[in-house]
């Protein structure tokens, strides 16, 4: 029994093992009607439980024994691509999913909700009949490029630390964002059918579908929301190829689909190449110093002296007699004073002298 029981517990910790030691990205497909966050745990927990973890708390946030995040919220009335981050890829879900993402939207003219969405409850009505296809082909080109959006009321942004939408459930008042920048790439309308339209999307990041409905509506001269939202492409995952639908969240399938992220070692080399360079400049700055010395050479023009001797001609026999002197310098000091004459030639002699060049300054 003992021998049973540990080839059992083996498999299972090697199995939790491997699960905890995956790092990368993967996408799923987010059905319509939960959170992302409620799907994200569901994930976690299907993983748990598979890799032997008895009774797995996906919600624990503190100790967790997996470490996995999503990026690029969905509402809970959309579905398709949800891109997932497992152990380091966490730290990448930002940066690995700066691409752009795709939609298919379908919108309904003549209602408006509180949500922009079909999830909320009708707060305006107004007719649509005078609204044709190329009204609207000619009102998205407004809309395309880089504009200026307000996000809507029930969103996942925070104020005051609390997400909007939880606020105005609870009765809160909260006052809209202000418009900020954001990119569509591609907008066009696919299908008309009044009173609904179907859009393609291809947009940066920050942006909100629903509010683009609830503009688009506005500017018909009615109102429209969002009726159903799909999520056909994240950074470079598609719906298509990528997503892992509930019946294969295994990690034997995930391990299959997963992007390993970038290792970060080879980012910090550059950050190493500032340090190298104030190394090079003390062997730049030897390199100016003789480029220095010629400059220093001009006081050395005592040396030129020499040729003011010629105006001294009548004496030069007494030169050579006298080259020896500098040696004996002690000695000719007491001479001079009974021959004053004598001392114009001796300081001219000692300005000579390549001995004492400071003497001759004097």
């Amino acid at each position: 029994m003992a021998g049973n029981t540990r080839n059992t517990v083996a498999p299972m910790a090697c199995s939790l093992f491997k699960l905890q030691s995956t790092n990368g990205l993967f996408a799923i497909y987010k059905k319509k009607g939960p959170t992302s966050a409620d799907v994200l745990n569901t994930l976690k927990e299907v993983l748990l439980k598979e890799a032997g973890v008895k009774n797995p708390n996906p919600r624990k946030r503190k100790k967790q024994s997996l470490k996995m995040g999503h990026g690029g919220t969905l509402d809970s009335s959309a579905s398709g691509v949800l891109v997932v981050g497992v152990g380091n890829g966490t730290k990448m879900l930002s940066t690995m999913l700066a691409g752009s993402k795709k939609y298919v939207a379908v919108g309904q003219l003549g209602k408006a909700t509180d949500t922009l969405d079909a999830s909320g409850s009708v707060v305006l009505e107004k007719d649509f009949g005078h609204i044709t296809r190329l009204d609207i082909e000619e009102k998205l080109k407004a809309f395309t490029g880089n504009i200026m959006q307000v996000p809507p009321l029930y969103s996942a942004l925070k104020k005051d630390g609390q997400r909007m939408s939880v606020m105005l459930m609870k009765g809160q008042k909260v006052e809209a964002k202000p418009a900020r920048p954001v990119t569509v790439y591609n907008l066009t309308l696919q299908e008309f059918t009044p009173p609904l339209f179907t859009l393609h999307i291809e947009c940066g990041g920050g942006f909100y579908v629903r509010s683009l409905v609830d503009d688009l509506g506005k500017a018909l001269s009615s109102c429209a929301h969002v009726k159903e939202l799909i999520r056909t492409k994240q950074g470079q995952f598609t719906l298509e190829e990528h997503a892992l639908h509930e019946e294969k969240w295994a990690l034997e399938h995930i391990l299959r689909s997963l992007q390993p992220c970038p290792e970060q070692k080879p980012e910090q080399k550059p950050e190493q190449k500032p340090e190298q360079e104030p190394e090079q400049e003390p062997e730049q700055e030897p390199e100016q110093e003789p480029e220095q010395e010629p400059e220093q050479e001009p006081e050395q023009e005592p040396e030129q002296e020499p040729e003011q001797e010629p105006e001294q001609e009548p004496e030069p026999e007494q030169e050579p007699e006298q080259e020896p002197e500098p040696e004996q310098e002690p000695e000719p000091e007491p001479e001079p004073e009974p021959e004053p004459e004598q001392k114009p030639e001796q300081e001219q002699e000692q300005g000579v002298c390549r001995m004492d060049p400071p003497k001759a300054d004097t």
